[in-house]
This record gives structure tokens, sequence and C-alpha cells, in this order.
């Protein structure tokens, strides 16, 4: 059996007292097993960062942007293989799989303008003589812990950012699909990043704990379910850490009467099924702006839904693989049996749904007539469930979202300009679209929701990343004439 091991400074290390498999989703079978951290094993890995950061911050900025160049050409060569990689441990087909190491490069090559990012200001003569600057500097080492759904794009968010601002990492990637975060590190060393810069340590919560708790690790950064985003925000805040902690969502896409329908019903269905669900952006709720408009949609998407295709990832025909594990599986069924019981009316009943083998597939649900109150409307789902919601109006769709405790994504499908600008403006979620129903920003701008799917300040990589990964240190200087006075009591002014 494969054993994934840690990967710190340069090497693969890790003996194998404690171990969790790893599971192809496809099959059901675990054929690899991952070394789990203890306390000391996690220590090591900080101490392999802290010893690597001195050198590190003192790389020039031009020798640093040449990592990313190089990094992106490899990720570029080796994106068969990578996507295979993630396949094999997260169940998703190999063409989001790929997509996925697209939208990673995004941020490295935004990494690789760090040039330019890390300039400072300056101001002369802000009075005789005197004059004022600013300069960014890393914080020391970060902490950086992953979810299972993205387990290549999500390391590459929060690493190149961190790396580029002078950083040294901990990177702690889910025990689930373990493997994309070594061949990571690699790279990045193929690339030309000095060994212990980056650093992987496998494991569970005596992981993260152990790094939350370590005065060593200066910053952390999360993605995961809103709890344990809350949780790891308290715990590393009152340490002293910066933090920011992605959480949970709950994204809305709303339609009104004049959209298209056909476009917005091939867009819910994408959105809402892609990845089997297992995206914070993706579509759980629909909300559909009167009967008529709700009638028709429930109708296309139904009737989109029944033509997909659910198989291994690895099969080209397959359009929506299996979810991460059985019990995961398990509890997204269970929102559809109890949909209806709570008066929901379950149009598509993807529970129903046979598959041959003991693979962790299931079918695409779509459940109508949801209102706030029932269990599938007010928790995170994360998984091939999509809910309708209807409302008679664009009030009573905006009044809906905004008071959702979840914030992370929502859209609009309209094609009416006026009701789009008013929707930006009205709306309060970190992420909006208008007929583009999975509103992930481009790499020169920052990710991040509001409310209950974000716990800090900070969104994740793009321009709020450099914030987040440096210091601001402002100097002033002055340089006095030989015969001049140094000497004044009173209060410093630059006037």
């Amino acid at each position: 059996m494969t054993t994934i091991r840690h990967y710190i400074a340069g090497e693969e290390t890790g003996d194998a007292a404690r171990t969790a498999p790893v599971y192809d989703p496809a099959t059901g079978e675990a054929a690899k097993q991952v070394v789990l951290a203890d306390a000391a094993q996690v220590e090591q890995a900080i101490a392999a960062a802290k010893a690597a950061l001195p050198a590190w911050r003192a790389t020039g900025l031009v020798r640093r942007a040449d990592v990313f160049f190089r990094l992106r050409q490899l990720l570029v060569e080796r994106k068969d293989e990578l996507a295979a990689i993630i396949t094999s441990e997260h169940g998703k087909v190999l063409s989001d799989a790929a997509g996925e190491i697209s939208r990673g490069l995004e941020n490295v090559e935004f990494a690789a303008g760090l040039v330019h990012l890390l300039k400072g200001e300056h101001s002369e003569q802000v009075a005789r003589g005197v004059d004022v600057h600013s300069v960014k500097q890393p914080v020391g080492v970060v902490a950086a812990i992953t979810p299972f759904n993205f387990p290549l794009m999500v390391p590459l968010w929060m690493t190149a950012s961190a790396i580029a601002c002078g950083n040294t990492v901990v990177l702690k990637p889910s025990e689930k699909d373990p493997s994309a975060a070594v061949a990571i590190a690699k790279l990045y060393e193929e690339a030309g990043l000095p060994a212990g810069v980056l650093n992987v340590v496998q494991g569970d919560k005596v992981a993260v704990d152990t790094l939350l708790d370590s005065p060593d690790v200066r910053a952390v950064s999360f993605v995961g379910s809103t709890p344990v985003a809350r949780s790891i925000y308290e715990r590393a805040s009152a340490a002293g850490k910066r933090v920011q902690a992605l959480g949970g969502a709950k994204n809305h896409m709303v339609v009104m009467p004049d959209a298209d329908l056909e476009g917005a019903a091939d867009a819910a269905v994408s959105a809402a099924y892609g990845s089997a669900g297992e995206r914070c952006m993706a579509v759980s709720v629909l909300v559909a702006v009167g009967e008529a408009t709700a009638d028709a949609l429930v109708t296309k998407v139904a009737e989109r839904m029944r033509a997909l295709v659910i198989g291994p990832g690895t099969d080209p025909a397959s359009e929506m693989g299996p979810l991460i594990t059985r019990e995961h599986r398990d509890k997204v069924a269970s929102y559809v049996a109890g949909a209806a019981a709570e008066g929901a009316t379950v149009v598509v009943d993807g529970t129903e749904a046979e598959f041959a083998g003991d693979g962790f597939f299931l079918g695409t649900s779509l459940v109508d007539h949801v209102r706030p109150g029932m269990k599938v409307y007010d928790e995170e789902i994360f998984g091939p469930v999509l809910s309708v919601v209807r409302v008679a109006s664009y009030e009573e769709a905006v009044a809906l979202i905004n008071a959702n405790p979840f914030a992370n994504g929502t859209a609009i499908f309209t094609r009416d300009g006026r009701t789009a600008r008013s929707f930006e403006v009205d709306i309060e979620v970190g992420m909006v679209g208008v007929n583009v129903p999975i509103p992930v920003p481009i790499g020169a701008y920052s990710f991040g929701g509001w409310r209950n799917s974000l716990f800090g300040d900070s969104h994740i990589y793009g321009p709020e990343s450099v914030h987040f990964y440096t210091r601001s240190k402002v100097v002033t200087s002055r340089w006095p004439e030989p015969s001049e006075s140094q000497i004044d009591l009173g209060f410093p002014s630059n006037h």
C-alpha cells in the first residue's frame, strides 16, 4: 500500500505510527494511507520553516519572481499528471481537475509580479530635510490549512502569495486527498525554491492544534466549514496571530422573469452539480422571482439533470464524479430524504439512482418549494442538491439573501441593467455575479465572503493576500547638517 508522508526541508519523512486511509471515491477502495503527524513532527516542520526564513526573506525580489515563472511552466507541463492525482483521491472528473489547476495558475501568475506588488511609498520633504517611506516586510512563518475539495488550487492560492511576500510556509492539506500538496512542494523546489521554505505536514486535529498554538507561527490561513473556521479564528487570534479563516456558504442564484431562462437553467445545473456540488461557490439555492419563472425553471433544470452522466472521474464521458467519502455521501442523501417531511417537494430524487460497485456516488437532486427554517435550506449541504425558493419580487429575493448567515457568493440573471446594478448595490455578499453563476474573481482581485463565510479582515489571494502576508513599516528619516543642533524637547512636528 502506498504511504503518503510529510515533506519537510526537502525530504519525505514520517513514520507510520498513526495513519488514515485514503480512498479512491470511484471504487470505495483504500489504495493508499497517509501518515498523521504528532506534535513533534509538526514542530519539526515549523522549525524547518523558521530556519529557512532569514535566507528566503533576504532573497532578491527578481530572484523570487523567477521561481514563480518557472513554477508556472512546470504546472502547465505536468497538468495531466496533477489532474490524475486529484481525480484519484478526490473523485472529480479530469476536466474539472484540470480547471482547478488553471485557476491555481492565476495566482502563481499574480505572485510572479511581486516586484510591483511589494513596492512601498515615498514622500519627500514632509518637513525641512525630512523624508518618509514605507516598506512591506514578511510576517514570518505562516500556516496554510486547506480543504479536500480543491487539493491543489487552494494550496496554490495560499502558498504563492505567502512565499512571494518572503514568508516560509507549513502547509497542512486535508487528510482525505493529501498527495497533491506534496506534488506542489516538489514542483516549487524544482522551480528553484530553497528546501524548507515550503513544508507539508500531513495530519488531523493534532496537527492543526499544534500549528495554532505554536509561538513561531505568525499567521494562519484556513478554508473549510464555518464551525471550524470560527474555532480556528478564535483560537489563533487569541494567541496573537494574524488569521484569515474562510468558512461555509449557501450561494443563491436569483432568476428574474426577464432572464434568458434557457441560459439560466444551463447555468444553474452547471453551478449546482459541477464537482458533485463540493464547492464553496456552488449554487445551492435557486431563487425564482414569480411563479411562472419558477415553474419554467424547475421543468428546464429537471430536464437537464436527467441527461447528466455520472461516473468515475477518469471516464471521459463522465460529467460528475462521486463524493469524497461514504459518510459524506450518506449525509448529503439525508437532506433529500428529510426535505419532504419539512414540506418541500422533491422533484428529482438523486438518492434513488443506482450505481455499480462500491464507489461513493450519488445522483443529483432538485427540491422545490423550499423555505428558510427547513434544514435543506438552512445548512450547507456541500453536495449535488439544488433547492428552489419561490419569491414574489426582486425586493423579497434581496431580503432573503441578506438575511442568510452565509454570504460567500451570489448571482442574478436578468436582461435589465438597472436591476443588475441595483443588485450589486443592495446585496450584502462578498462576491457577486451578473449572469455569471460562479463569480470567482480572477487572480488580480481577491476571493472571500462576508458574515459567517469569513472570519478575519482579509480575503484570500490577490491584492488582499499581499496585505495579509506582509507587515507595513514606516521610516521617517532626517540627515541634518553637522553644525545643526540635535536637542529639541518639544513634541515631534512636521511643521
